[in-house]
């Protein structure tokens, strides 16, 4: 602790001081720096040991303030038992890195009361075990004393972190308490559009506030300590698939004294049921609206909208959600349905596109007709032909899996009453790959949420895997979706020869699968005077 020195000049002597008679530079105290401390103390009434709170579930800190209520009708109540009233407001938790900016604003708030007739010129963290449960913090202040002195003094305070749960990891310990639930449901047999949703939520975080998260058959419950979070989640979803919403709560309690309701609410979202890869028929109003494509159709893609290709035209069309509400339709055949054929002979169709209609066609795919032969079939001579929108793909003697159109017997209310010539034998969906080999050269991982899993649907992983395949082949889908390296698995070098041209994620589209951890220690700075 050293007071504020002048600036030199040539013509300046020393002075004694008042107390021990030492030589000094002039000051307002006439008085040396040792006899000043024994004199004045500026860090009375700043406390060197300070509580902090900690929750250990969620690892955040409570940032509120004991608060002295001077309410007079509180005073007169309490005034005969000689009780001091604190109230404590609902305490707000916040997630603090050690020895972040974030955590010294925390702790600094503490010593607000304290350090306000103080000037406070310096703040940092001393380093101390991370186990320890001690944060210390050097501080340098400055206050005027004596004769309009300013003394400036370094000091640690020491801040003692207790365990105190948090209301909402109580919540989430009683396991029942909950007061919004929403319930996403959509009534297909595959769960593609659920494994891309999975991942959106966990790219935006929107799962740190729910209480309990369920999967039951044909969707998956989210369970919230409140309805805002709830709410949240619905927008997010409205914003991300095709759904539709529904609203409903019920009444727990009511505290006729003070006129407040408990309510438990519910959110119920279906979504719509059309997946990836599945193929659909329109109703001729719809397709006429959509700029007059074909009734027959694949889904190539399904994010706020879904994604809808001819594949004897290449014509794309968008149907969002209200437009598939008023003109519903559903998939004709599940991915279960799929066969396996063998490319005889393939034609590429240049130029223009016969029979398309007025609304936009395809840039990334190709029109082509083709003669497949099941594989199942090899023996016999059978051949179908069709078109496929996938040419830029195929070649003779390649795998490609689709639906069997000509023997299979699908009661649907649109393809029942279309022209039989106009409905295709075979349409082909996607190329087929050695699912194997796909498997073993796979160096990448995704996330999933902590939920209680359905152990009643044990195809899980085959359409996980299937989920993993459409990532790989798509890039527009994997652009929302976070992919981290799997350090798990060696990196192999595939020989050309058994490389089946399946295709991959670049290592520059995944990210690295660290926990980042903060960087403690520090060197305490020297007592400063001025």
């Amino acid at each position: 602790m050293e007071y504020m020195q002048a600036p030199p000049s040539s013509s300046q002597g020393n002075i004694l001081c008042c107390t021990c008679g030492v030589p000094i530079p002039p000051n307002p105290a006439n008085m040396c720096v040792s006899c000043l401390r024994t004199q004045v103390d500026i860090t009375e009434g700043i406390p060197k040991q300070v509580s902090i709170h900690f929750c250990r579930q969620c690892e955040r800190y409570c940032q509120n303030q004991r608060r002295h209520t001077d309410h007079v009708y509180m005073h007169i109540i309490y005034r005969l038992s000689s009780i001091f009233w604190y109230l404590q407001p609902p305490g707000s938790w916040v997630q603090c890195a050690l020895e972040s900016r974030e955590l010294l604003a925390l702790c600094l708030k503490k010593l607000k009361g304290s350090v306000s007739k103080v000037r406070l010129i310096d703040a940092g963290f001393l380093w101390t075990e991370p186990h320890s449960k001690r944060i210390k913090i050097k501080l340098t202040i400055q206050k005027e004393v004596m004769n309009g002195a300013i003394l400036q003094q370094v000091f640690v305070v020491e801040f003692v972190i207790q365990p105190q749960m948090c209301d909402d990891c109580h919540r989430v310990e009683a396991k029942d308490f909950w007061k919004a639930v929403v319930q996403v449901r959509q009534k297909t047999v595959h769960k593609k559009t659920f494994f891309y949703l999975e991942q959106l939520i966990l790219k935006h975080k929107l799962h740190q506030n729910t209480v309990r998260i369920k999967e039951i058959h044909e969707g998956i419950d989210f369970y919230y300590g409140s309805k805002q979070h709830a709410q949240k989640m619905v927008d997010f979803l409205q914003c991300t698939v095709p759904c539709r919403s529904k609203t409903s709560q019920r009444l727990i309690s009511h505290d006729v004294h003070s006129n407040t309701y408990n309510y438990k609410s519910t959110f119920s979202l279906e979504i719509v049921p059309v997946c990836k890869d599945n193929v659909v028929c329109l109703s001729p109003r719809l397709a006429q609206s959509l700029g007059n494509m074909g009734q027959l159709c694949v889904c190539i893609r399904v994010t706020s909208a879904i994604h809808l290709i001819d594949p004897n035209t290449l014509q794309i069309a968008e149907v969002d959600c209200n437009t598939y509400w008023r003109h519903p339709f559903n998939s004709l055949c599940s991915p279960r349905k799929l066969e396996e054929f063998i490319i005889m002979d393939i034609d590429i169709i240049r130029g223009q596109r016969l029979g398309a209609g007025a609304g936009l066609t395809s840039n990334k795919h190709t029109l082509a007709e083709v003669w497949v032969q099941k594989t199942s079939e090899m023996n016999s001579s059978h051949q179908y032909h069709c078109k496929t929108f996938l040419g830029h793909l195929l070649n003779i003697g390649d795998l490609v899996l689709g639906f069997d159109f000509a023997n299979a017997n699908i009661n649907d209310e649109f393809l029942n009453k279309m022209n039989p010539h106009h409905v295709p034998d075979v349409v082909l969906i996607k190329k087929s790959y050695d699912r194997v080999k796909r498997v073993k050269n796979r160096n990448w991982k995704l996330q999933e949420l902590n939920r209680e899993r359905d152990d009643t649907n044990t195809d899980d992983e085959r359409q996980y895997h299937e989920f993993l395949e459409d990532l790989e082949e798509d890039e527009v889908l994997r652009k929302n979706v976070n992919i981290f390296r799997d350090t798990s698995k060696i990196p192999v070098e595939s020989d050309t020869d058994d490389d089946d041209g399946a295709p991959r994620i670049s290592l520059a589209e995944m990210l690295e699968d660290l926990s980042l951890s903060d960087a403690t220690g520090g060197e305490g700075a020297d007592m400063m005077t001025d």
